[in-house]
C-alpha cells in the first residue's frame, strides 16, 4: 500500500474537510477510500474524537483511528484572517468542501453562498448539519443519540414491554456520513455535465427519518403509530431470533415458500397446510401461537445443527455473533474486510476494509489516519507553493500548530 496508487475511481480529486466527530469524517474517509486525495483541516485542539476512549493505542483513539484513513491532516486556526487565507487558498485548489460546522459558521467569516458563486464556482460543497438550514430547529446543534430519540427509530427498538433503546452504533450519523458521500458523488456527476458546482445539505435529522423507510410508509399509509417488536419484524412472520439448545438464531423467513420449507424442517409440514400460518398475512395477525411453538421445536437441537438444515432448503437464518466472532469470521478474510497499514506511531494497525469493491478502479487504504497536523508543512509547501520563511511565518503566529 503505497501514496502512488492512482487506480482509485476518485483519483485526480481533492476534498477540503473540515468535518469532526463521526459523519462528516466517515464521508470524507470513503471518498478518500475511492481516490480523493483528502485534506483533513483540524482546529488547534483537534478533531474531538482524537480525545473518546478508552481504548488508545499509543495515544490515538481507536474511535479516530477508526473514521481517519487516507487523509492527510494540517492543523490550522480558522479564526484568525491569516488561518481563513490558507483556507481560501485551499479551496482553490479543491473540487469538494465538506464541512459540519455550526449554521452560520462559515458566512461569518466571509464564505456566504454568493461568495463561493463568484470566487469557487465549480466547488462542490457539502453541508452535513444537525437539522438544515431552515425550519424551527435549523440552529439547533445535532447528536446523534438525541436524533435516534426524536425520529422515533428508539421508539421502535428494544423489547415491546420494556423501554426504547438506542442502537449499537451512531447509527445515524453513519448513514448520514454515507448519504452525504452519495450526494457529493452525484453533484460531482452534475458537475461534470453543466460545469459547475452547487451546495449540497444532508442533515442528521432527515437521515434519521429517512431510516424509517418501511415502517414510515405504514404510518404514513395507515396513520397507526407504530410499536416495538424487539427483534420481530412488524411485517413478516416469522422473522426473529429463538433460543437454541445451545444459543440463539435468527431466523428471517421472507416469503410464504420458505416457510412450508422451514416447517417442514421442523417437523411439522402440517403448519403450512393450516390456514393459520399458510400466507405471511395470515401469520402475522396470528403472531404469539406460531412463534411460541417454532421456539419449542428449536430448543431441541444447536444453533449449527439448525443453521445446516434450514440453510440447506434456502431458509435465511444465522447465528447471533459478537463483534469479534464476526470479524474473525473466514469470510471476512475472504472478502479483504480486515487491512493492515503501518501508522507513524502505532506501527501495523489493522481496521476495516471497504465495503465496496471496483472491478476496474480499486478502493484502497494507501495512508494511515494521520497524527494531528502530520501533514502541515506538506500541504502548504506542495499544494499551496509556499516556501520555508511563509510557513515558518504561519507557525510563529500560531496560526499553524
Amino acid at each position: 500500500m503505497t501514496d502512488n496508487v492512482e487506480t482509485g475511481a476518485l483519483h485526480g480529486l481533492r476534498v477540503l474537510d473540515l468535518t469532526r466527530i463521526l459523519a462528516g469524517p466517515l464521508c470524507t474517509m470513503m471518498l478518500g477510500d475511492m481516490g480523493a486525495d483528502i485534506i483533513k483541516v483540524e482546529p488547534p485542539n483537534g478533531d474531538d474524537t482524537r480525545t473518546w476512549g478508552p481504548p488508545f493505542i499509543e495515544g490515538e483513539s481507536a474511535y479516530y483511528l477508526g473514521i481517519n484513513r487516507n487523509k492527510r491532516s494540517i492543523t490550522l486556526n480558522m479564526a484568525e484572517p491569516s488561518g481563513r487565507a490558507v483556507i481560501t487558498a485551499l479551496i482553490a485548489k479543491s473540487d469538494v468542501l465538506v464541512d459540519n460546522f455550526k449554521l452560520g459558521t462559515l458566512a461569518k467569516w466571509g464564505y456566504t453562498d454568493a461568495w463561493f458563486d463568484e470566487h469557487a464556482p465549480r466547488l462542490v460543497r457539502c453541508s452535513i448539519s444537525g437539522y438544515g438550514s431552515s425550519g424551527p430547529k435549523a440552529a439547533q446543534p445535532g447528536y446523534d443519540f438525541c436524533l435516534q430519540a426524536e425520529s422515533g427509530l428508539m421508539s421502535i427498538s428494544g423489547q415491546p414491554d420494556g423501554a426504547p433503546t438506542k442502537y449499537g452504533v451512531a447509527i445515524v450519523d453513519v448513514c448520514t456520513g454515507m448519504l452525504a458521500c452519495n450526494s457529493i458523488l452525484a453533484a460531482l456527476n452534475a458537475r461534470a455535465r453543466t460545469g459547475r458546482g452547487q451546495k449540497v445539505e444532508v442533515s442528521l435529522y432527515e437521515s434519521s427519518l429517512a431510516m424509517l423507510v418501511n415502517v414510515a410508509s405504514n404510518y404514513l399509509t395507515t396513520g397507526k403509530d407504530a410499536r416495538r417488536f424487539g427483534n420481530s419484524h412488524p411485517s413478516v412472520v416469522p422473522y426473529t431470533t429463538f433460543t437454541t439448545a445451545d444459543s440463539m438464531i435468527a431466523l428471517a423467513v421472507g416469503n410464504d415458500a420458505q416457510f412450508a420449507k422451514c416447517a417442514m424442517v421442523l417437523g411439522h409440514p402440517e403448519w403450512a397446510r393450516d390456514a393459520r400460518y399458510t400466507l405471511n398475512r395470515d401469520r402475522v395477525a396470528n403472531r404469539a401461537p406460531l412463534e411460541s411453538m417454532i421456539a419449542t421445536e428449536l430448543k431441541h437441537d444447536t444453533t449449527s445443527a439448525w443453521i445446516t438444515r434450514l440453510q440447506a432448503v434456502g431458509v435465511p437464518c444465522g447465528p447471533i455473533n459478537t463483534v469479534a466472532q464476526a470479524l474473525d469470521d473466514p469470510h471476512t478474510a475472504a472478502r479483504d474486510m480486515i487491512e493492515t497499514i503501518t501508522h507513524p506511531t502505532i506501527g501495523p494497525l489493522r481496521m476495516l476494509g471497504m465495503p465496496f469493491k471496483f472491478s476496474d478502479t480499486p478502493a484502497s487504504v494507501r495512508r494511515a489516519p494521520p497524527t494531528q497536523g502530520q501533514h502541515s508543512d506538506e500541504i502548504l509547501r506542495d499544494v499551496l507553493g509556499m516556501d520555508h520563511a511563509q510557513v515558518a511565518a504561519l507557525r510563529r503566529d500560531k496560526v499553524v500548530v
